[in-house]
């Protein structure tokens, strides 16, 4: 058979079956303009799915065990380096409260892109301390971390206006 063969259960203009065509007809009537219905997802979408929430997952691991368990529990290493930045244990409680919120936000659908946002502000802010006070001695850290964080931002930013639809709503 050519490529150019229609055979007789699918319409030529779309190459789908006539109830598939009837089934879109039928949907697109119902859908707000602007909005696109995807029929099937792709198995490569499927895998980049998966490895963005693996991602995030992973992430979320990170900052809530090594990073701000540390600083709530006021270990010792973590209450040193607050201290000589001279922000104390009100300091090291509230970056590890901001990396936990974050990595719980990392998990919930809605928040997935406003979480990343904020740690990569917190991220960014790390940078900046680990050059003026550490001089530079982990300052390549927060940068690593910023590249998945943005990545996660960047492809979860529909979750923005659903976000905004929510307050809205409340409000």
């Amino acid at each position: 058979m050519s490529e150019t063969t229609v055979t007789a259960d699918r319409t030529p203009s779309t190459g789908r079956t006539p109830s598939a065509d009837r089934t879109a007809t039928a949907t697109a009537d119902r859908t707000p303009a602007g909005v696109v219905i995807a029929e099937s997802a792709t198995a490569r979408g499927r895998r980049a799915r998966i490895g963005l929430r693996t991602l995030q997952v992973l992430l979320a691991l990170f900052y809530a065990i090594p990073s701000a368990l540390p600083k709530l529990i006021g270990h010792p290493s973590a209450a040193e380096s607050f201290e000589r930045l001279g922000w104390g244990s009100a300091g090291m409680y509230t970056i590890g409260a901001l990396e936990l919120a974050g990595a719980i936000a990392l998990l919930i659908p809605v928040l997935q892109s406003v979480a990343a946002m904020g740690l990569s502000a917190l991220m960014v802010g790390a940078f900046v301390v680990q050059t003026a006070v550490f001089d530079g001695q982990y300052a390549a850290t927060p940068l690593i971390l910023i590249v998945p964080l943005v990545l996660i931002a960047w492809a979860r930013r529909g979750h923005n206006a659903e976000l905004l639809r929510l307050l809205r709503r409340r409000a």
